[in-house]
């Protein structure tokens, strides 16, 4: 697993609070989710990766280059951040804004407005990308500082609350661009979010932090498969036959939301002991999917192991 970002015992004090407390991480390529709750130390880590603090103890590598006073431009010139706050300049066009972040990476005047219009026709903002940045929706507002943060196509991509006060259709276009990016321009991309659904919907990888500590990263796929083989199985008709059938043999059934019907404790007899329990009770199965934890089960259990251990 290639590593883009290495922290060793990385640690950050403000005084007597104490925001990274000696973190050692290996964050691969991919598309990252970073999860914690308030005060866990995103935004700290955050400031560490784009050089905006100095370590109190620790050293890291981020990109090849050491996480060192000399080497943050470095690392800044192939960093793209887009903060959760809005930062623009009032009185100028969002094409001129991100005309100005391109020029700021080193893009000569001409090119950054090429470049500049590039980035925000694949940001779909049309027209509006004339109006002054001050009358902007929060969409306009979130497509500009994506659009920023990718003009100088930078290997890692930060975004802190990318889908933030945005509408479901904006969401959805949101999380397509950045996996996209992900997928077809080899981006790395580090998704600092509250919604955990985001990182379920996208991410390959989750990392999550409690207390200025990491406790956990892994890929999300082997973070959502439940210890023993399970299934979500909707019949027609009546469930209560077929759930009983189902512990009989020895299974467990729990009837949810919409008579989907979660069957677990299967062990090895797979979805071959489901066709059984239906044949027997004379029921037909609708639709049969393997079932996964969600990332708020993931993320809550994480949390709750963390807190009791520290």
């Amino acid at each position: 697993m290639e590593s883009i970002i290495s922290l060793q015992n990385v640690t950050k004090r403000y005084g007597g609070f104490l925001a990274l407390d000696d973190v050692s991480v290996e964050i691969p390529a991919g598309i990252i989710g970073l999860l914690g709750p308030n005060g866990a130390g995103k935004s700290t880590l955050i400031k560490v990766l784009l050089g905006l603090v100095k370590l109190t103890a620790g050293n890291g590598v981020i990109l090849g280059h050491q996480v060192a006073r000399e080497n943050f431009q470095a690392i800044r010139s192939q960093v793209g951040y887009m903060p959760e706050d809005d930062c623009f300049i009032e009185g100028i066009a969002g094409v001129e804004m991100v005309q100005f972040a391109a020029q700021l990476t080193g893009y000569p005047k001409l090119r950054s407005l090429q470049r500049a219009h590039e980035v925000l026709d694949f940001c779909g903002t049309g027209q509006e990308r004339y109006r002054q940045v001050e009358t902007y929706s929060t969409g306009m507002r979130q497509k500009l500082k994506f659009a920023q943060a990718i003009v100088h196509s930078p290997k890692l991509l930060v975004l802190d609350e990318p889908t933030s006060g945005l509408d479901p259709e904006e969401r959805t276009a949101m999380l397509n661009r950045i996996k996209l990016l992900g997928t077809e321009s080899s981006m790395s991309v580090i998704i600092c979010t509250h919604i955990l659904k985001d990182v379920q919907d996208i991410c390959e990888y989750a990392a999550v932090m409690v207390a200025g500590r990491v406790p956990l990263l892994q890929t999300v796929e082997k973070l959502r498969k439940p210890a023993t083989p399970s299934f979500q199985v909707r019949v027609l008709g009546d469930p209560q036959p077929f759930m009983a059938e189902v512990v009989q043999r020895g299974a467990t059934a729990v009837l949810g939301s919409h008579n989907v019907i979660t069957v677990s404790n299967i062990d090895a007899r797979g979805d071959r002991l489901i066709w059984e329990c239906a044949k027997a009770v004379q029921i037909s199965v609708q639709s049969m999917v393997p079932a996964k934890i969600s990332m708020e089960q993931v993320f809550m259990q994480v949390v709750q192991e963390a807190t009791n251990g520290h």
